[in-house]
């Protein structure tokens, strides 16, 4: 080696050191690594030379460069390479360059694992993954890259600030998953996940980084052979420490990330050790500490989600990290979460793996146990613990005519309205509770809904006095809690709903704070007249069901709710009403208008300037933008505003649970509508959209199941009885069940045939039964007939049943009528994609083959799947639908085969076996293979 020397420059270039190889900046040919292994001797002279030699060295960074980047700090250094933080030379953007360590520049192993990291983070786009700029090598062959400088330092930096802000830990690690989950999706894996790899920028917003030990998934890793165990212990999977990098999934990623969020509630990684031996094999022959055990006031769900991903066995964790971030953004949205602990059962059978033996000696003593459990289950069913919450049941109208009636029933809503806003009470919904008018059982009632308490009332109106009698019952005992009689004139109503409220809230010993108070004591409106308007409006609102075709009745509530808020402009609640009416006619394809969106953000402007942070407002908001805007994100955000100060209001997860659904988020619709159900549980229509969701995922037991539970409720319901007939046509081709519930419904009820067409229509078309078809015709209300909001008009219908009947001159007669109307619907609303997909339909029936696939193309690229998991597989079948009848038999079957995989379309083994809609496919065997592939198990 060279001796040292006191004058030290530094040269503009490195050069090797002939020595041992390594770059060097130093003049004179002296080598830093030589000098630092001499430095180290126990030679004392060698350690006093090597700190002159140090003192003397005067890096200036304007001196140092790597290829286009002006090097102006160290910033970093691992196992394998340091990081600057640099300055691109021409754009003089500030970033960070990484370069291997010269000393591994002859480990081939290194430089795979370097040029990986390069490959893996630059084919990644996604806000939360530290982009690569650059890919390169220097002046002596090194590898290097550039890459976003992320100013905010790390998670192992910003641990001890975020300690005491779980909110924002969970913030940050929902948008971190969700990164992990992009690269999943997109084949990587990254296998070193740890507080030290996320990154953060100035904004505080995380970055994903170093990706040196990623593993593309759908290919065998060169590294597994050579490296025993990948990334960091306290932060790798059990599996991954094992050495079994080849069989590795994205579930080894999840338990590094449940092991980061442990680290960041709780300032230490799940196990602790001497060494990292100790640490790896605690990971794989311990489950990990509970969160709370170390963090006792964090929240358990959180300990929840923690448990869930840090579970030994890979099968356990979440099944994606796009799950694990739901679930976070459950918790921040004050939702439940998805995962739940682990239960007895599961925990016992794990244990039983361990320790078979003593496993198998107890199983007899378990089944001896197992029908005493049973009883026990059922008698804990039957006697469950009565839940303190109130039903406001309808009160008693002691007075003549319809428009008492309503006056009665508003007295008990605005009652049941005030006492929802309470955060303390749980308060069953409207829905639920106006089935109990005259003679009840309040034990009976409190049974049913599981609530404590009841109240009920009756209300005389005599000209401009009222008489209102109010009692409290404990359903417990069926005994008076309170009773009280009032007096008054008309005018004073809102203040006797608001005394009878809060009385109610002071006999439960509630807690009511202080802006509770000020919300029940608020009146509606001060206009009496107009209050008569908006009951009467209400009432033909409530009267409808989501999905009918009511077209008349919304009309008129619009007319009396606009001339309530013409006498009181400020009436806030008949603008909440006035908005939902315009939605909803806009969303249904009633008036699919641009001047009807117009007239429906005018009312919700009207209810955001009124009362900007209510909780109705936020509710407004988000069935505005839901149904005429399809926003779902901003939607969800509106609801879980809105929740904060109506935490009774049924329809925020029911919402929710449509919101869900649209976004092809199948489990949490249904988790959502079941939490509406708990407040509103005696309402069917809820359950019968709990079955929608189950038909939609072809799961058609549970659907059965729901329909079963809406019929205890409403025997003589006809959607639900027919509904639960056309399970059996759709899952098994057979459609006797169906044919025996319309013949009954209408011997029953010959009125009830025009709530019917739609099933039945479908029904005779699957029967190839001209006559029939006619009887629907013959049934058929003037809106026409729906596939879901695909709206054919009456005279589509005619057409099909003149074909099915042999005659092609009637059918086209009806179907060119046909396409005058739709032709108009769709100049009117050229957006409207149901529309247009009823247009496409009509000029493939019609031959014109062009116009009619344009305008099937056009509406599944204004509704894609991505925008509607209802409506996208919708218009994808009547699109193969289109192509069937146009002669493209190719095209066809590829839509066709597309569609059947996906939940949320109606091609189901019975759609495609028995519809006449198919008929130009049948006998092509890829067709047979496709309806093959949705027949019931066990079939031939």
């Amino acid at each position: 080696m060279n001796a040292p020397s006191t004058s030290v420059r530094l040269r503009k270039e490195p050069v090797p050191c002939p020595e041992c190889g390594s770059t060097s900046r130093v003049g004179r040919g002296l080598c830093l690594t030589c000098l630092l292994y001499q430095g180290l001797d126990a030679d004392t002279c060698n350690h006093e030379t090597l700190e002159d030699v140090l003192a003397g060295i005067d890096v200036r960074d304007a001196d140092w460069r790597l290829g286009n980047y002006q090097i102006l700090e160290e910033i970093g250094r691992g196992g394998m390479g340091v990081i600057y933080r640099a300055r691109q030379r021409h754009s003089r953007r500030i970033v960070a360059v990484k370069q291997i360590l010269s000393y591994h520049a002859d480990s081939q192993e290194t430089l795979v694992r370097f040029r990986r990291e390069a490959q893996a983070a630059a084919r990644l786009d996604h806000p939360n993954i530290l982009p690569i700029y650059e890919v390169g090598e220097n002046e002596d062959g090194l590898p290097s890259f550039s890459m976003k400088f992320a100013s905010g330092g790390s998670l192992l930096d910003a641990g001890p600030a975020l300690r005491n802000d779980p909110r924002r830990s969970v913030a940050l690690m929902a948008k971190v998953a969700r990164a992990v989950q992009y690269a999943h999706v997109d084949g990587i894996l990254h296998r070193d996940l740890k507080p030290g790899n996320i990154l953060l920028d100035g904004r505080g917003e995380p970055l994903v980084s170093d990706f040196g030990l990623a593993k593309w998934l759908d290919t065998p890793s060169d590294l597994t052979h050579t490296m025993t165990i990948f990334g960091t212990p306290g932060y790798i999977a059990p599996e991954q420490a094992n050495g079994s990098a080849a069989k590795l999934t994205p579930a080894a990623d999840i338990y590094s990330l449940g092991a980061i969020l442990f680290n960041l509630f709780t300032g230490r990684p799940p196990f602790l050790g001497e060494h990292a031996l100790a640490v790896i094999q605690q990971a794989g022959q311990k489950p990990a500490p509970k969160l709370r055990s170390l963090a006792p006031a964090l929240d358990r769900d959180l300990e929840t989600i923690c448990a869930k991903c840090l579970e030994r066995e890979p099968n356990a964790r979440y099944r994606s990290a796009g799950d694990l971030a739901e679930d976070l953004e459950r918790w921040l949205a004050g939702r439940h979460i998805i995962a739940r602990p682990v239960s007895a059962p599961v925990r016992a059978l794990r244990w039983s793996r361990r320790n078979p033996a003593i496993a198998g000696m107890a199983a007899l003593l378990l089944a001896l146990g197992a029908a005493v459990g049973i009883m026990t289950w059922k008698s804990e069913l039957v006697n469950r613990p009565i839940t303190a919450g109130i039903a406001v049941l309808p009160f008693e109208n002691l007075s003549e005519g319809k428009e008492s009636a309503l006056f009665a029933d508003g007295i008990q809503d605005g009652i049941l309205t005030k006492l929802a806003k309470v955060a303390d009470l749980k308060v069953i919904s409207r829905t639920s509770v106006m089935e109990y008018r005259g003679a009840r059982n309040t034990q009976q009632i409190g049974r049913a809904l599981n609530v404590s308490h009841v109240l009920e009332g009756s209300v005389h109106r005599n000209a401009d006095k009222i008489h209102v009698n109010a009692k409290l019952i404990d359903t417990r005992t069926d005994t008076y809690v309170w009773a009280e009689e009032y007096d008054g004139d008309l005018t004073d109503m809102f203040a006797l709903q608001s005394e009878i409220a809060q009385k109610v809230a002071d006999h439960l010993q509630t807690k009511v704070s202080v802006v509770e108070k000020a919300a029940i004591a608020e009146p509606p409106t001060g206009d009496l007249v107009a209050y008569d308007l908006y009951l009467r409006a209400k009432d033909l609102i409530n009267g409808i069901p989501f999905t009918a075709r009511a077209k008349e009745d919304l009309l008129q509530a619009v007319q009396l709710l606009d001339q309530a808020v013409a006498r009181d402009p400020s009436f806030f609640t008949a603008y909440y009403q006035l908005a939902g009416a315009h939605d909803r006619m806009y969303f249904l394809g009633f008036d699919h208008t641009d001047a009807r969106l117009h007239l429906a953000e005018t009312a919700v402007q009207s209810i955001r300037s009124l009362r900007a942070g209510s909780g109705e407002a936020h509710l407004a908001v988000a069935q505005h933008l839901y149904w005429a805007y399809r926003d779902y994100d901003r939607a969800h955000q509106e609801l879980v505003a809105a929740r904060r100060t109506l935490p009774n209001e049924s329809r925020i997860p029911l919402l929710a649970g449509y919101i869900d659904r649209r976004q092809g988020h199948w489990e949490k619709s249904i988790e959502e509508m079941k939490q509406a159900l708990e407040l509103d549980p005696r309402n069917f229509s809820i359950l019968q959209q709990i079955s929608l969701t189950y038909e939609a995922l072809r799961h058609y037991r549970e659907m059965a199941a729901s329909l079963d539970r809406a019929l205890i409720i409403a025997p003589k319901d006809v959607p639900s009885r027919v509904r639960r007939a056309w399970v059996d046509l759709e899952s098994r081709a057979n459609p006797k069940p169906l044919h025996t519930a319309i013949e009954t419904i209408l011997a029953e009820d010959p009125n009830a045939a025009p709530v019917l067409v739609d099933l039945w229509l479908d029904l005779a078309l699957r029967e190839r039964d001209p006559a029939a078809a006619e009887r629907v015709l013959a049934a058929m209300p003037a809106g026409g007939c729906y596939e879901e909001n695909i709206p054919f008009p009456n005279s589509w219908c005619e057409g099909v049943v003149a074909r099915l009947r042999g005659d092609e001159q009637a059918a086209r007669a009806a179907f060119i009528s046909a396409r005058k109307e739709l032709e108009q619907t769709v100049r009117d609303q050229p957006d409207y994609a149901a529309g247009l997909c009823a247009l496409g339909v009509v000029d493939a029936a019609l031959g014109n083959k062009e116009d009619a696939i344009r305008e099937g193309r056009r509406a599944v690229e204004l509704i894609p799947v991505s925008k509607s998991a209802i409506e996208g597989p919708m218009l994808i079948q009547y699109l193969a639908v289109i192509y069937a009848w146009t002669g493209d038999k190719d095209r066809a079957i590829e839509r066709l085969a597309e569609t059947a995989k996906l939940p949320g379309s109606h091609v189901t083994y019975g759609y495609l076996r028995l519809n006449p809609l198919w008929d130009p496919l049948r006998g092509d065997p890829r067709f047979n293979k496709i309806v093959a592939s949705l027949a019931p198990k066990g079939s031939k």
